[in-house]
């Protein structure tokens, strides 16, 4: 059987216009596997955790790694830690920082993804936590950056809780991925996260969010049975109920003889 093919930034930009990808944002190796079996073409997360354990667990799924927003205060900084991440097998870097930074970024050869419409580290800009792009002069705001990203040499941007036709407007008069979340059905892309999808968000869940499994009701009774078998052994040390002579192993007798003579 043929290995799988490798996801590549020529495959993702090829299937512009062609079909409509699907991005996940993972926690964990198990999520990221997880998504790779399931057919997601892209996976994302921060820069913190298992990222590793994240790339070997889906080696063949697009991967993007997020620069921390305000965590590189020049854009040498955001560089450095751009490199590193490739070399730990990152395919694309998400940067939230101005334009300049992806410019450097993609002068490089680096794949990154930028963000426009709402972006919750500039939301203070737009009135707080709300769609981005309902004016004509908003979303003409929205569309001017998109446009600097691709010229600033971006191979997409994320476009978040913006009118579908706005969002689809802007996608149409762009030549990279718009990676949409919350933008309707007229994107390249469309991006959930897994808390959303596998229904264990225990805070706020967003409107574009499209529950699938109850996965929170599931660790709760994970929970609970866990409790009960951790107070079963409690019980069982206390009793002496555990450990039975199955959990444990005899000393050859003539051994033993010879040990407690020499220990006499």
């Amino acid at each position: 059987m043929a290995e799988p093919k490798k996801m590549t930034v020529k495959d993702l930009l090829a299937a512009k216009g062609q079909r409509t990808l699907a991005q996940i944002y993972v926690r964990n190796p198990k999520e990221a596997s997880a998504c790779e079996t399931g057919g997601i073409d892209m996976i994302v997360t921060e820069n913190s955790g298992d990222l590793a354990g994240i790339r070997k667990a889906a080696p063949n799924t697009f991967f993007t790694v997020g620069l921390l927003y305000g965590a590189h205060a020049s854009i040498e900084e955001a560089l450095r830690e751009a490199y590193r991440l490739l070399s730990m097998g990152v395919d694309a870097i998400y940067c939230p920082q101005s334009v300049d930074y992806v410019a450097a970024l993609a002068n490089e050869a680096i794949p990154t993804i930028g963000h426009v419409g709402l972006i919750p580290y500039k939301a203070t800009w737009f009135g707080g936590m709300k769609a981005v792009g309902k004016t004509a002069v908003e979303a003409r705001k929205v569309y001017d950056s998109a446009k600097a990203h691709e010229d600033a040499g971006a191979i997409a941007v994320e476009v978040e809780v913006v009118p579908t036709e706005i969002a689809s407007a802007i996608s149409e008069r762009l030549s990279i991925l718009t990676v949409g979340m919350g933008a309707g059905s007229g994107c390249d892309a469309q991006y959930l996260f897994s808390t959303d999808v596998l229904g264990d968000n225990e805070g706020h869940i967003p409107r574009h969010a499209k529950v699938y499994r109850n996965h929170r009701l599931e660790y709760e009774r994970l929970y609970q049975d866990s409790v009960a078998a951790f107070s079963e052994f409690a019980r069982d040390v206390a009793t002496g109920a555990y450990p039975e002579a199955g959990h444990s192993l005899k000393a050859d007798p003539q051994e033993l003889e010879a040990f407690l003579a020499a220990i006499t």
